[in-house]
């Protein structure tokens, strides 16, 4: 996926949302800026597919060799799918963030929840004031 056509929450994570039979799906990540910052990434605890999950909730874990990083679900809604290849791959974390690096899809029933997101330019925007 182009980065710039996703959005993004302040704590990293991004979103592509899609519709499907008339219900909006939300496939969510974490950002080349995050996957960077965390380094040497060892292990990952995938969310439970049916989980309902707020937005700005932590519904994932990302560990790596410097920290333990929760992942926060951008939006509010029901977990659909995981990304279970994930688990034993997780160099595609760091190769194709945007891609094949998605974490859950998330089937979104509070679309208020998109309302806090930022698009691509305002998220580089303040990953740049962060640096």
């Amino acid at each position: 996926m182009n980065p710039e056509s996703l959005l993004f929450a302040k704590t990293h994570e991004w979103v592509a949302v899609a519709e499907t039979g008339g219900e909006k799906v939300a496939t969510i990540g974490i950002s080349k800026h995050a996957v960077e910052a965390l380094t040497d990434l060892v292990f990952i605890e995938l969310p439970k597919v049916g989980r309902s999950v707020d937005a700005e909730e932590s519904f994932c874990e990302v560990e790596s060799v410097k920290a333990v990083s929760d992942v926060y679900s951008p939006v509010t809604g029901e977990v659909v799918e995981v990304n279970e290849p994930l688990a034993d791959q997780l160099e595609v974390l760091s190769d194709d963030p945007y891609g094949k690096g998605w974490i859950a899809k998330v089937k979104i029933t509070d679309e208020t929840s998109l309302a806090g997101l930022m698009d691509y330019e305002a998220y580089e925007k303040m990953c740049a004031e962060e640096a």
